[in-house]
């Protein structure tokens, strides 16, 4: 149950976190000074402000249910499990909506590769019907709809898993413009007020056995980076954030992940760290330059990856367990050096990503309801694979405010712990309603996204 890490590279990494506050690492998804609004207050995308599944300065409602601390709820035409972010007086989130009319109409209406290829577990079938892929812009106070567009209009090029949507994705913003990723849809860059700005064609998507799309663009400065990992040829690129041109794009030998890219500044460079399968990888920002590659992850890597003072943790939970704790200062192929500080095989999750708050990294096993806490220091397990009670069906990933770590089953039972070395439940809370898409927090509320439904959950 141990991490493997020897003594004396015990005593190594207290030296190495000794010195490493001259050039400790930021995690660094947007800056957006010009719009005049704190990030830190916001929840502008997937994990957050910090990336890593915490709303540094807030404090939403501990106990909640159906009816109790509702400040609205909004229905959303379609379905989707991407979670909403929110930014100003702004919630955004993304669903498609199934027309019902037969298509073809737009580009992505060709047969799928998988379509017909024999795979495992539940799958619904390609439609035949053309989907509006739409980006929904709701008042933060009201829940009231202030505009909607309709991104594309077209029949999905490929089936999807029945837990899987064709809006999985979570949009993001620097305060200037909005982000979406429909994947095989497109690309698209908005205004705050639902301009469109510019849209790119990536391509067609072919994921594994057919289960459907689901990664998040990630913002940083002036460049946009959309990984691209599926059956065919894989890729990693970075837009032009204003125009939506070309920066570089960089081939990956990588079968389908459903990853986000992390941005970190460290040690004088900014690093997009992905993970995958065969590798998880960190590209030079400015040039896509590979800076160091790490093996040892397992199949169908979901989590993201989350970084603190120097270290980026990457880890995998489908059949099979995997960990990592690699310096950010790695150069080349460490998979075997001193540059992973530790490492685990257990208790890993598949579809969630953690959660690091401090020096806790939070994740739950596979996609069950026993925790894990470790001490990120060290690698040393805090807590060790408890059962959270109440807590069975887990995709959402846990977020962190306020000195508690939230989490939210399938069946929509949401569990709140301490933040703190002993598992201590805080409050149980039900909303009777099946919830895959993450938490968003922002300020005193909280952001629950049903297949149809978005609640805003704050003390009343």
């Amino acid at each position: 149950m141990n991490p493997t890490v020897s003594p004396v590279r015990h005593f190594a990494l207290v030296v190495y976190f000794i010195v490493l506050v001259a050039s400790i690492a930021r995690c660094a998804p947007l800056r957006a000074e010009e719009s005049g609004i704190d990030a830190r207050h916001q929840w502008p995308q997937w994990r957050g402000p910090l990336a890593n599944g915490v709303a540094p300065d807030a404090d939403p409602p501990l106990q909640w249910d159906a009816t109790k601390n509702i400040q609205w709820t909004a229905s959303i035409a379609g379905a989707g499990n991407g979670t909403p972010i929110v930014w100003g007086d702004k919630v955004f989130l993304l669903t498609a909506v199934d027309t019902k009319l037969v298509g073809p109409i737009g580009a992505n209406s060709g047969e799928s590769a998988a379509a017909g290829r024999g795979g495992f577990g539940p799958r619904l079938e390609k439609p035949k019907t053309r989907y509006q892929f739409m980006v929904v812009c709701l008042d933060r106070e009201t829940g009231k709809t202030l505009w909607e567009r309709v991104a594309c209009e077209a029949v999905p090029n490929d089936s999807i898993h029945d837990d899987n949507s064709y809006a999985s994705a979570s949009p993001t913003t620097d305060g200037k413009r909005l982000y979406v990723s429909f994947g095989s849809q497109g690309i698209y860059c908005y205004d705050l007020q639902g301009e469109l700005i510019w849209s790119r064609d990536l391509g067609d998507m072919q994921t594994r056995n057919g289960f459907g799309e689901g990664t998040s663009p990630t913002i940083h400065g002036d460049t946009l980076i959309v990984n691209w990992d599926h059956e065919g040829p894989s890729f990693i690129t970075a837009l032009d954030a204003a125009t939506g041109e070309e920066k570089w794009k960089q081939e990956r030998d990588e079968v389908t992940t459903w990853n986000t890219p992390l941005v970190v500044e460290a040690f004088g460079r900014t690093q997009v760290i992905v993970n995958a399968t065969n590798r998880s990888r960190a590209y030079d920002l400015q040039t896509g330059e590979v800076i160091w590659e790490c093996g040892g992850q397992v199949t169908n890597p979901i989590p993201s990856p989350i970084s603190a003072d120097g270290i980026a943790y990457l880890m995998s939970g489908y059949r099979g367990a995997a960990l990592y704790a690699i310096r950010l200062d790695a150069k080349g192929d460490v998979s075997n050096s001193k540059s992973v500080v530790w490492k685990r095989t257990e208790g890993t999750p598949y579809v969630p990503s953690a959660v690091l708050s401090g020096h806790r990294l939070y994740f739950t096993k596979s996609n069950n309801g026993i925790l894990s806490c470790i001490d990120v220091r060290d690698g040393r397990p805090i807590i060790d694979q408890q059962r959270v009670p109440g807590l069975t069906n887990v995709y959402a990933s846990p977020v962190a405010a306020n000195g508690r770590i939230y989490f939210l089953g399938r069946d929509g039972t949401s569990v709140v712990i301490r933040d703190a070395d002993e598992l201590e439940v805080l409050a149980t809370n039900q909303m009777n309603e099946p919830m895959d898409a993450s938490p968003a927090i922002a300020g005193k509320q909280l952001f629950l996204r049903s297949d149809r439904t978005v609640y805003c959950i704050a003390a009343q």
